[in-house]
């Protein structure tokens, strides 16, 4: 039976979340004409506060905070992976983030398919570009609906058959109507909510589960004893030696992948100037901490064996809240997951949308569409994507959703030659990225498959079969097809597209990003 306290609980989380969606015209008040630029990207006016709430809250998702526990849950040390990966990305983003921005504002650019298209003179590069970040982040989209359902499962909340699919569609029909009318502004303002909803309650329940057991070392110690005798044969919540190979290449390459998702970078080219998102850099370590809190939670579900039916492990957080936490802080976790969800989800339709219009349908349909023609088609194409991802999630299994987003993150990797080698040399010749860029698809694709949907396959160097990302290994041979046919074109007199980038000095000093963000 529902609890009522628990009830009240989520829904003043939630509620909360609603009404600062209808506050998101007040973060800031334009007179310009709508365009999509301002709808898709806030005006690329968000301060150092807001883009760390927005750019965090949009990476760390819901998803991820129930399936990296679960994954612990499931399989011990090895899907601590999340750690060092979301760590390692906050360097990458220094560099690559402002600079990116840089030649974003100087150009107008709205998209990563936009600068590939200006720094290549390819449109048919930009377009493989566009339709891979929209097809990689369709499934991550599902899956915020997916770590909604788990959790209003897990509380009670979703009752089977109809009426848990109506109460769906309300939850998601709110967030629909506040993106479509104020785009990026809407998650932006309900990501300050999440930020400390997140924050909070994953603290409280770090707390309620160490008294618990009396400290993390008895926790730790039962939930090994369990991991061990129900686990994989090398489940352990230590790293086994032919273990390490697969973490490191895993955390590496979805650290190269996470920078390429389109919601990340709409989120990024939001801000207000190169400097800000150095800043931002330096400070998203911070949502590591909560998600190395989340893990936690992870192993404290193993220690109390907590029972999930077989193929959701991303239950086991909402189980152990709803069995260890009294009902109102369990209702307040329970309602900042299902915001954390909403965050992500909005920024993944404004991003996928706008990838859309700007890459396919000015491109190819209507170049002369008007600013405010573009900003209603984006607006009908967001709206469209999280019905889709609803109707996905109702009317296929659970597992399809986790499946396609695992290919997903192998296939966002192939644009990593185009764009962010892009970023510091145009040496690859555009051709040669598109060939790469298919061998790469194809071979990670099929590795994925074949091996049953894992992210880990074995390769074979020197003689030694080894655990490696099946993302990171398509992106290898990516590489290597791209280098050696950017010589061939080259030596027979390829042509190449024009270039209409200018990109910045690899030092930007502190008054060029100022006037940048001044729009000078």
């Amino acid at each position: 039976m529902t609890d009522g306290a628990m009830t009240a609980a989520v829904l003043i989380v939630v509620g909360g979340a609603s009404l600062l969606a209808v506050a998101a015209p007040r973060l800031h008040r334009s007179h310009d004409l709508p365009s999509l630029e301002d709808w898709a990207l806030a005006g690329r006016g968000l301060g150092a506060v807001w883009t760390w709430l927005v750019l965090g809250g949009t990476i760390f998702t819901a998803y991820t905070f129930t399936a990296v526990p679960g994954q612990v849950y499931g399989r011990g040390a090895s899907a601590f992976f999340a750690l060092p990966y979301t760590v390692v990305v906050c360097p990458m983003a220094f560099v690559l983030l402002p600079r990116l921005w840089s030649v974003a504002r100087r150009h107008g650019y709205l998209t990563v398919g936009d600068f590939v298209r200006g720094r290549y003179g390819s449109p048919a590069l930009a377009l493989v570009v566009a339709l891979t970040g929209i097809l990689a982040t369709m499934p991550y989209l599902a899956l915020q609906v997916l770590g909604i359902r788990a959790v209003l499962a897990a509380a009670g909340l979703h009752p089977r058959g109809a009426p848990g699919d109506v109460g769906m569609v309300v939850l998601f029909a709110g967030l629909a109507i506040a993106t479509y009318r104020h785009g990026l502004r809407a998650p932006t303002v309900i990501s300050a909510l999440k930020a400390v909803a997140i924050f909070g309650s994953a603290a409280v329940a770090v707390v309620f589960v160490l008294r618990r057991f009396g400290g993390p070392g008895p926790m730790f110690e039962a939930a090994d004893r369990r991991l061990a005798g129900r686990g994989p044969g090398d489940a352990s919540l230590v790293l086994g030696a032919h273990q390490q190979a697969g973490f490191a290449t895993l955390a590496l390459g979805s650290a190269l992948a996470l920078l390429l998702y389109p919601h990340v970078l709409t989120a990024g080219f939001a801000a207000a100037g190169p400097d800000t998102l150095r800043r931002v850099s330096i400070a998203l370590p911070a949502w590591t901490a909560v998600l190395a809190m989340f893990g936690v939670l992870g192993v404290a579900a193993l220690a109390v064996d907590v029972d999930t039916r077989s193929g959701t492990a991303e239950a086991a957080v909402p189980l152990l809240v709803d069995r260890l936490l009294p009902a109102f802080p369990a209702g307040l976790v329970f309602g900042a997951i299902i915001v954390g969800a909403l965050v992500p989800a909005a920024v993944m339709s404004i991003a996928a949308a706008t990838s859309f219009v700007r890459n396919v349908y000015v491109e190819y349909f209507h170049p002369t569409a008007t600013p405010k023609r573009q900003m209603r088609v984006a607006q009908l194409v967001s709206l469209t994507a999280k019905v889709g991802a609803v109707a996905f999630v109702f009317g296929l299994r659970d597992q399809a959703a986790i499946n396609l987003q695992l290919l997903g993150g192998v296939w966002i990797l192939q644009i990593f030659p185009a764009v962010v080698i892009g970023l510091f040399t145009r040496r690859l010749h555009h051709r040669a990225l598109l060939v790469g860029w298919a061998v790469g698809m194809l071979t990670g694709t099929v590795a994925v498959v074949r091996e049953g949907f894992v992210s880990l396959i074995r390769v074979e160097l020197g003689g030694h079969g080894v655990q490696m990302y099946a993302g990171l290994a398509a992106l290898l041979l990516n590489l290597a097809v791209t280098l050696a046919l950017t010589e061939v074109f080259d030596r027979f007199g390829a042509t190449r597209g024009p270039d209409d980038t200018t990109l910045p000095s690899r030092s930007t000093g502190r008054g060029v990003a100022g006037k940048e963000a001044n729009g000078s």
